[in-house]
């Protein structure tokens, strides 16, 4: 059998489970979660796209990478673990967060910048495990 042939098959089958979970959305969760997906790409190129325990996300070099999820009033991104969070705690403040997980509440602006520094922090952290 082909295995490129299915790789690209279980790709694609991963992209349009994500492309679906974001499209059944409302306006604002859609909208954070489009965001949140735009900025793993940007600046985890290589990641490639996943859809396990019913949320969208990401893996990178054959690793978990990271998952993102939206909720009735927020969006989370995981795994974040307590040295992350330890390291950006001052830009954390005010946003709630718990073992792995960090949440960005739908009725104000996802913070880019820090979702940004987040997502390289934990491509830091996977490219060294």
């Amino acid at each position: 059998m082909n295995t490129n042939r299915e790789a690209r098959t279980r790709k694609g089958e991963q992209q349009r489970a994500v492309r679906l979970y974001i499209g059944a959305l409302p306006p604002r969760a859609r909208r954070h979660m489009r965001e949140i997906r735009r900025i793993i790409r940007s600046v985890a190129p290589d990641a490639t796209e996943s859809f396990s325990y019913r949320m969208p996300g990401f893996r990178l070099d054959n690793r978990v990478f990271l998952y993102y999820a939206a909720f009735a009033a927020h969006c989370s991104i995981y795994p974040m673990g307590a040295k992350i969070r330890r390291a950006h705690a001052a830009a954390l403040k005010g946003y709630k967060t718990s073992t792995g997980t960090i949440q960005f509440p739908l009725d104000r602006s996802l913070p880019s910048s820090l979702v940004t520094r987040l997502v390289k922090a934990r491509m830091a952290e996977v490219r060294r495990a």
